[in-house]
């Protein structure tokens, strides 16, 4: 399969304006666990054209339980696994990887994309990236998640925006420490949140 074709599948499902769109779009998705490895997929499967895949996380057979890795990449770096799989769903998909722990110091690593993934799994992490991308780079979209956990409906779970250009998926109030664990439905109810999000900001589809 060539790239014309692929973009031609693509453009036939999305309209070529649309898809240009897409094509042209860089996104970060920092942190590759249940929300990121799901964020990431979905994003290619897209076309999305260029991936930044930022985490320092090796595949542990705990991951298998919400996350999109297989057996056959356990002890391989996230980065390396969730390239490898996208290279199977969008070939020309350009993946961009840093197995590294996204820092403060390290921060213009996200320098290059527009829209970023938040998809860490601790807190600390969680306000350190959403608050270094508004202090220092005013022009980005960010998409960041916040309760996700235990059973509850998935009717609970949406997408608000907050300030022009912060949107937060999830319920904002469930937490694993209370719920006791994390269940592959609802986390990926959020990352689909966060991946309906990034599209429709790349559409200049704004939410209000």
């Amino acid at each position: 399969m060539t790239k014309a074709e692929w973009l031609d599948a693509l453009e036939q499902r999305h309209g070529a304006d649309l898809q240009r769109k897409f094509s042209s779009a860089c996104v970060a998705v920092c942190g590759l666990g249940g929300l990121g490895s799901n964020v990431a997929i979905s994003l290619a499967r897209a076309g999305v054209g260029t991936l930044l895949l930022i985490d320092f996380d090796r595949v542990d057979i705990s991951n298998l339980h919400r996350q999109q890795y297989s057996i056959s990449q356990l002890g391989m770096y996230k980065t390396e696994a969730m390239k490898r799989t996208l290279s199977e769903i969008s070939p020309y998909c350009n993946a961009i990887t840093h197995t590294v722990k996204l820092t403060e110091e390290n921060l213009s690593l996200i320098a290059d994309c527009s829209i970023v993934c938040e998809c860490f799994d601790n807190a600390q992490c969680k306000a350190m990236l959403v608050n270094g991308v508004a202090e220092r780079y005013h022009e980005k979209y960010i998409v960041s998640a916040s309760g996700m956990s235990g059973l509850h409906r998935g009717n609970t779970i949406q997408t608000k925006r907050l300030g022009k250009r912060l949107y937060i998926c999830g319920d904002g109030m469930s937490d694993v420490a209370d719920d006791g664990t994390l269940f592959a439905p609802r986390v990926m109810l959020c990352a689909a949140h966060q991946a309906n999000t990034v599209l429709r900001i790349i559409a200049s589809k704004f939410e209000v």
